[in-house]
């Protein structure tokens, strides 16, 4: 499924498998993750291209996807909506899997170019500040993304998006100062409260375990 050249500003992501480092210990476990990662996806942006549902393109590099929004309509309320649904469909089919993902979005200058070299080598440049925003919010950015979150960067958001995200585009989604949350995992966005609550119960369990196992040993 070849990739559209574009240059221009617009929504990006960066999407990594969570704990695919643990993942790669076992040889198995780490191609069928990537197998369901790469199937799922280029699945997903095959089959809403081939029904005209969106103009999202992607590609897909070790346990990091890029996706992003190739098309010149600059209704770019439309488009972030788009991106998002693809977001969740990716997210919920790998979840069915046992895969998590954490996803950051970004919005601004973006550059899509392919270039062949030699037969058999291809180059295929990403350039653009929505890329590089999209990458580090996920690598370094405060607070660390959890796995299975997915957040909109609100730096850069035209202002109309960034102010009226919630009411006109997408209820699911929780803001901070400095991000909109998408909670891609629930139906009704009255759910947010308890999914919070569930997830801060488990996260705090893990810990708990670990303590469980450090008193065993000397106890």
């Amino acid at each position: 499924m070849p990739i559209n050249e574009f240059n221009g500003n617009t929504f990006v992501a960066f999407c990594d498998i969570s704990g695919f480092k643990e993942l790669m210990k076992d040889d198995n476990k780490a191609v069928k993750a990537l197998d369901h990662f790469y199937s799922n996806g280029y699945r997903i942006l095959k089959e809403n291209q081939l029904n005209n549902l969106t103009s999202i393109e992607g590609l897909f590099v070790s346990d990091s996807g890029v996706l992003f929004v190739n098309s010149q309509n600059r209704d770019q309320l439309r488009e972030l909506i788009l991106l998002l649904d693809t977001i969740s469909q990716l997210n919920r089919n790998l979840l069915a899997q046992n895969l998590m993902l954490t996803t950051s979005i970004a919005f601004g200058p973006f550059s899509y170019h392919n270039r062949v070299e030699f037969h058999g080598i291809a180059k295929n440049p990403i350039f653009g500040n929505a890329y590089v925003s999209a990458f580090l919010d996920n690598e370094t950015g405060k607070p660390k993304i959890q796995p299975g979150q997915c957040r909109i960067i609100r730096e850069n958001l035209p202002d109309d998006i960034d102010e009226n995200l919630i009411e006109d585009i997408e209820p699911r989604i929780k803001s901070t100062n400095k991000y909109h949350y998408y909670y891609w995992m629930i139906d009704d966005p009255d759910q947010i409260v308890d999914f919070e609550k569930q997830y801060k119960d488990a996260y705090q369990l893990k810990y708990s375990g670990m303590i469980k196992a450090l008193k065993s040993q000397w106890a």
